[in-house]
C-alpha cells in the first residue's frame, strides 16, 4: 500500500497556499488554481510545507489521501512552472493553424475541423508541432487528448497526431501474392 500522502509537500518561493473550509487556493506567478478538498482528508499549511491527513479511518480516506497530495503538488507545479504537451502531425496535405481562439485543422476530411481553445490554455504551432501550455495539468492533458482523437496516428504510414515522445509501432502492410 502506498504512503504517498505522508510526504510533506514543499512550497517553492513565490507560491502561496490558503485553505478556507473545504476550498484550497494556490497562487503563483503564472496564475491561481482552486480545488475543493474531499471531506475524508484534512489539509494543513505550515512553514515546512503542506500536510495531508486522513480525517477518518475509511477506505475512501485512504484513497483520497494520496490523490489529494498529488493534486496539490500538481497545482503548485502548474502555478510556478506550468504544464506543456506537444503533438506532432504527420501526413501529406495535413496542416494546422491558430485563428483567434480556434485551431484550424486540415486532416484529410472533406471539411476543415475547427476546435475552440479553452480558457486558460495557450496553443502555438511550429512547423508540424502543436504545443499546448497551461497551468492546469488535467485541462492541458484533456485538450491534447481531444485534439489527438480527431486523427490518431495509424500504424501503416504513420499519418495523424502523435505525442512528441510517443513511439508508434509500424506495421508492414499487405504483400502481393507470388505466382507459382
Amino acid at each position: 500500500m502506498s504512503r504517498i500522502g505522508q510526504k510533506t509537500i514543499e512550497i517553492p518561493s513565490g507560491v502561496t497556499i490558503e485553505v478556507s473550509g473545504t476550498e484550497l487556493t494556490v497562487k503563483g506567478t503564472k496564475g491561481e488554481l482552486v480545488m475543493t478538498v474531499h471531506n475524508a482528508v484534512r489539509v494543513t499549511v505550515e512553514e515546512d510545507g503542506v500536510h495531508v491527513e486522513k480525517a477518518r479511518n475509511a477506505k475512501i480516506a485512504q484513497s483520497m489521501w494520496g490523490t489529494t497530495a498529488r493534486l496539490i503538488e500538481n497545482m503548485i507545479t502548474g502555478v510556478s512552472e506550468g504544464f506543456e504537451k506537444k503533438l506532432e502531425l504527420n501526413g501529406v496535405g495535413y496542416r494546422m493553424a491558430v485563428k483567434g481562439k480556434q485551431v484550424d485543422l486540415a486532416l484529410g476530411f472533406s471539411h476543415p475541423v475547427l476546435v475552440d481553445i479553452p480558457e486558460g490554455i495557450d496553443v502555438t504551432i511550429d512547423e508540424q508541432i502543436l504545443t499546448i501550455t497551461g497551468i492546469d495539468k488535467q485541462q492541458v492533458g484533456q485538450f491534447a487528448a481531444n485534439i489527438r482523437a480527431l486523427k490518431p496516428v495509424e500504424p501503416y504510414k504513420g499519418k495523424g497526431f502523435k505525442y512528441e515522445d510517443e513511439y508508434v509501432r509500424r506495421k508492414e502492410g499487405k504483400k502481393a501474392a507470388t505466382a507459382a
